[in-house]
């Protein structure tokens, strides 16, 4: 097969995966995209410039060339992003309010194929909530937790640029010494820190919820833990956690002081190292930082 049908084949294979992705907004697909995008552009770049005679170097090198190029140029363009995201008026940690509209569950079978998953496993809905992000723009999030109150199931509703809707979990256990157990697959940059009670473990490319839920037993049963009743409402509860993580970040430098995000913007510099950092691997390794 002649060359320039390969590069044909791999940018209609993008092409493709962009427009699935636009319906299941997967961030495996978003990925593999991702890396083929890397790809097609070093190798697009090289053959042109040898099929022009624009640069008489060895396709390999053009190729290493093209391929660094893309990296700065993300680069870039993910740090034009993170310096827009600290100076805008959207908040880092939202603020949670209940949702009384009854829209925290979009109407798609695979949606609600998870609920029902949810109540034959014994769960309940104890609270549906919504924080804005942007606009009219609302992290939808409805709560479920265990018979015993033990373990807390947050299901949160993301919405997409291209339209699409993802779903994220977050599983939540408290231990009687008062340390944060959380299993979640959020693959939203964070970069920041959490308090030392707080034991995080980030699975972004883990889309099933029961293999979640079978990771974090097997973490708590692991571990020994001794597990309390979350008794908290689950507003309050999130809302307490939001205020702690702003805290926190900004004790430890990831976040500026309050008195001056305005003239500063709200991150830090070694901040935007991080959520940069972590961009990258999400992007392309589908891995979040470990934090503890």
């Amino acid at each position: 097969m002649p060359f320039r049908y390969m590069i044909a084949a791999a940018m209609c294979a993008s092409y493709l995966l962009v427009k699935l992705n636009q319906r299941l907004a997967s961030p495996l697909i978003a990925i593999a995209d991702r890396w083929l995008r890397w790809v097609i552009f070093p190798v697009m770049a090289a053959w042109c410039c040898r099929y022009f005679n624009l640069v008489d170097r060895p396709i390999w090198v053009l190729a290493v060339a093209g391929f660094i190029l893309w990296f700065i140029v993300e680069t870039l363009y993910n740090w034009l992003e993170i310096a827009a995201l600290s100076v805008s008026p959207f908040p880092l940690f939202p603020r949670y309010t209940l949702n009384t509209t009854g829209e925290e569950w979009p109407i798609q079978p695979r949606f609600l194929k998870i609920r029902e998953w949810l109540r034959a496993q014994g769960f309940r809905q104890v609270q549906a909530l919504k924080a804005e992000i942007s606009g009219d723009i609302f992290l939808r999030v409805s709560v479920y937790q265990d018979e015993a109150a033990l373990l807390r199931v947050q299901v949160t509703f993301l919405p997409q640029n291209n339209g699409a809707i993802d779903v994220c979990y977050s599983l939540t256990s408290l231990a009687a010494d008062g340390a944060r157990y959380v299993t979640d697959n959020l693959y939203i940059p964070f970069g920041g820190f959490y308090p030392e009670t707080w034991y995080v473990d980030r699975r972004p490319c883990c889309r099933s919820l029961a293999r979640l839920l079978a990771l974090h037993r097997r973490r708590i049963a692991s571990m020994g833990v001794s597990l309390v009743a979350l008794t908290v409402d689950p507003m309050v509860d999130l809302n307490d956690t939001q205020r702690e993580l702003d805290r926190i970040n900004t004790e430890l430098g990831f976040l500026n002081p309050r008195p001056v995000r305005e003239d500063h913007g709200k991150i830090t510099s070694e901040g935007r190292y991080r959520v940069w950092k972590e961009i990258w691997m999400l992007n392309y390794l589908g891995r979040a930082a470990r934090y503890n």
